[in-house]
């Protein structure tokens, strides 16, 4: 099935987030003197299509911060979770830093060097990584829309990520436990993966199971709800193998 999406929607997301967010705090972080001289070296690398590609972008996100664009807001909330999601990684960053990021992606994904190198710390680089993880996205986006799935209408919900047990959050209807594994997909297409502590518990729980699938994370998010996955939909059984390696000291006195 063909994407439509741009092909850097990523990096043009935590562009148009930091243009929102610091404007030209954010463009000097960057080396650029003026908006014009920063928008034409984006383009000029390829990062996107258009000048117009760039400032769509911070559009998209000038809604939800205090300043003085609206942006689109016409679209209302529609994009507020890549924002979000944003924030969940790096809102506590300054301008400084948030740009130190920026110039990572685009040196680490992109194989560019259109901006000055980047002196990103460790944890900048960790959290760094959690951007490709789309699982976390979609978790993100759960939380905040549970309640808009028929099946959970009204219920409380409690994180059990930390537990790996096989599920991702506990959500209480009245007397009544479900278990809910959350998946994402960047599209409207592709395929998911239950790991086998997952099928055990799906297998456990039956029909208070439920495995929910928020696809399209690149545009406006779909959620997909299986209540008892393994009985509902299709799974096919692949094994896979890995070694583990760790490194033990010797016994001593702490």
């Amino acid at each position: 099935m063909p994407d439509n999406k741009h092909k850097n929607y990523e990096i043009l997301n935590l562009i148009g987030y930091g243009l929102a967010k610091f404007d030209m705090e954010f463009v000097h972080q960057l080396g650029f003197n003026t908006k014009a001289a920063f928008f034409e070296s984006i383009v000029e690398s390829g990062i996107a299509e258009t000048v117009g590609t760039v400032k769509n972008r911070q559009d998209l996100f000038d809604p939800f911060f205090d300043n003085d664009r609206k942006g689109w807001w016409q679209k209302g909330d529609a994009y507020l979770h890549r924002k979000k999601f944003i924030d969940s990684l790096f809102g506590e960053y300054d301008a400084k830093t948030f740009a130190t990021l920026v110039k990572l992606y685009i040196e680490t994904n992109l194989d560019l060097s259109v901006l000055e190198p980047s002196l990103a710390s460790p944890i900048v680089k960790s959290k760094f990584k959690q951007l490709q993880i789309t699982g976390r996205e979609a978790e993100l986006y759960f939380v905040d829309n549970f309640g808009d799935i028929d099946f959970f209408y009204g219920g409380s919900l409690e994180d059990a990520r930390l537990f790996g047990d096989g599920y991702d959050f506990q959500i209480q209807i009245d007397a009544r436990f479900v278990l809910a594994e959350v998946k994402g997909l960047r599209s409207s297409y592709g395929s998911i993966r239950l790991t086998e502590k997952e099928f055990t518990c799906a297998v456990e729980y039956g029909n208070d199971y439920g495995l929910v699938v928020i696809s399209n994370l690149e545009d406006v998010p779909k959620m997909t709800p299986i209540m008892n996955p393994v009985e509902n939909l299709p799974l096919e059984k692949k094994a896979r193998s890995s070694e583990q390696i760790s490194y033990h000291s010797k016994s001593s006195n702490w």
